[in-house]
């Protein structure tokens, strides 16, 4: 088993200690905004190592809709580059934690179907995009 390596960035470290120190009954939304998150574990491209993000919730049937967004940021989060390189990852909303295989959204029709169930999960999405040059890419995550 890899060593888990905490995020460097304190809200989303402080966000993953609650919530899985709790195991799954507290932290579970956003900065307390009351928008639920998952948290998704995957592991480092580079290092191998065990990374966990929280993430918004957004749910499509069994799966699972991951928007790598960073608040618009002009470059991705690091996470994609993990995601990309291995789609094995775990799911862990609230006390259920789920195997998962991820795949990136390429299909333009399927993309915009699953922006707009993400758009309505947390709406500030549709101001990130506007706000970035880039592609905002966009995972599904299916039961393995």
């Amino acid at each position: 088993m890899a060593e888990y390596v905490p995020s460097p960035i304190r809200w989303v470290r402080e966000q993953v200690e609650l919530y899985e120190g709790s195991g799954g009954t507290e932290g579970t939304e956003l900065l307390d905004t009351g928008l639920r998150v998952i948290i998704v574990t995957n592991r480092g491209n580079k290092t191998g190592s065990v990374r966990k993000t929280p993430l918004m919730r957004v749910k499509d049937g069994d799966s699972y809709v991951l928007v790598a967004s960073q608040g618009g940021a002009p470059k991705n989060p690091v996470w994609v580059h993990n995601l990309r390189a291995d789609g094995e990852v775990e799911i862990r909303d609230k006390t259920e934690v789920t195997p998962m295989r991820v795949r990136e959204v390429q299909d333009a029709d399927e993309r915009q179907r699953l922006w707009a169930l993400a758009v309505s999960a947390f709406p500030p999405y549709e101001d990130y995009r506007s706000k970035t040059s880039r592609t905002i890419p966009v995972f599904v995550a299916e039961p393995a």
